[in-house]
């Protein structure tokens, strides 16, 4: 960075010099340092508060064995899932349990690494490939989310990963292969709810084109006051499908199912799976992007690994043909992708859902 250029949060760092620069970034980054106190900047307004003690801790959410050899009893679970939760697990995914440890223990090494060097990869600017930031929007938001995160795009890989952090030495390697098998996991779900729907076993895969992939590696570091603030608030996710690696040990990801919200209790080597908003669309509302959060925790950290299927920007979105006739109407009118992200990301994340700018109605 040099004296003159936009610095974090768009303040000028006019006069600075690349090193002073650099530690104010690194200072933005919660993870850098233990907190005692949270700090104004976090503190939700009263009635925004998550109000842990009224969040139903004993609720599941479905639970799919992708190994079941009876497809019309797989595609059928499935399907049941996406109406009713927008959420669920699966087991037997065909990832090997070796592998997920590698990504987490890899992810836990590149957040536990010197401030300085973490803050060169800095950014606040959502249009870039790769970079690591914090809380979501930090150019727009008025509260902030107690999270870090490294955003990575997962394809075409040989065009990304050689800008991906060289430490850890073994990031690259794990993280890469990670997202290949994450890749082929997504596809073969796709076919299941393209089943589930009455359409063509390829359907989704087809109309969304060749898509994109990317990933976000999300550390939510011990907060002192839970209780205040959030890892992530309320939202949906604007992508088509995705797929998330869960810390086993500490809790933190909750569903809002009928008007309360419920914690997800991680199934041992599960993955948990949900659908995006693009999947609401392409089935014209039958299957729900529903609102989802996550809560932090004042004796541990919590690290999360979302990996997000997306269609081509200039891909054409909307109701699948067969889903519209007498008596369902299209639900929401055609887009591209392009479109839907751009309004996503210009709006602050906890606000209305995305997709209702898009219904026909």
């Amino acid at each position: 960075m040099y004296p003159g250029t936009r610095c974090v949060h768009g303040i000028l760092c006019s006069g600075d010099s690349a090193a002073s620069a650099t530690a104010r970034m690194a200072e933005e980054l919660i993870s850098t340092a233990e907190h005692d106190k949270l700090p104004s900047s976090y503190v939700r307004p009263e009635a925004q508060r998550p109000r842990l003690d009224e969040v139903v801790a004993d609720a599941s959410i479905p639970v799919v064995d992708l190994a079941n050899d009876d497809r019309a009893a797989l595609v059928s679970a499935v399907g049941a899932a996406c109406r009713s939760h927008g959420f669920f697990q699966v087991l037997n995914h065909g990832i090997p349990v070796e592998l997920m440890l590698s990504v987490m223990a890899v992810a836990n090494e590149f957040f536990r690494l010197p401030a300085e060097e973490k803050a060169k990869l800095y950014s606040d600017d959502p249009a870039k490939k790769m970079r690591l930031s914090t809380s979501f929007n930090v150019r727009k938001e008025t509260v902030h989310n107690w999270r870090d995160y490294l955003r990575l795009h997962c394809y075409p890989l040989e065009h990304f990963v050689p800008d991906w952090p060289s430490s850890p030495p073994s990031f690259k390697e794990i993280m890469s292969t990670y997202c290949k098998q994450v890749r082929e996991l997504g596809f073969r779900l796709y076919g299941a709810i393209s089943e589930s729907l009455g359409l063509e076993q390829e359907y989704i895969k087809k109309v969304l084109g060749e898509q994109e992939q990317h990933m976000a590696v999300n550390f939510y570091p011990k907060c002192p006051e839970p209780e205040l603030t959030y890892g992530l608030p309320a939202h949906t996710d604007p992508n088509a499908l995705t797929i998330l690696l869960m810390d086993q040990q500490v809790a933190g990801l909750q569903v809002l199912k009928e008007g309360r919200w419920i914690a997800v209790n991680p199934q041992p080597n599960a993955l948990v799976i949900n659908i995006g908003d693009q999947l609401q669309a392409l089935s014209n509302g039958r299957y729900r992007s529903v609102w989802h959060r996550a809560v932090v925790n004042s004796d541990r950290a919590r690290m999360s690994i979302a990996s997000f299927l997306c269609p081509c920007n200039d891909m054409l979105i909307g109701p699948a043909q067969k889903l519209i006739g007498d008596g369902s109407p299209a639900v929401y009118r055609n887009y591209t992708y392009a479109e839907y992200y751009q309004k996503f990301w210009s709006r602050n994340l906890d606000q209305e859902h995305c997709l209702e700018l898009f219904r026909t109605n």
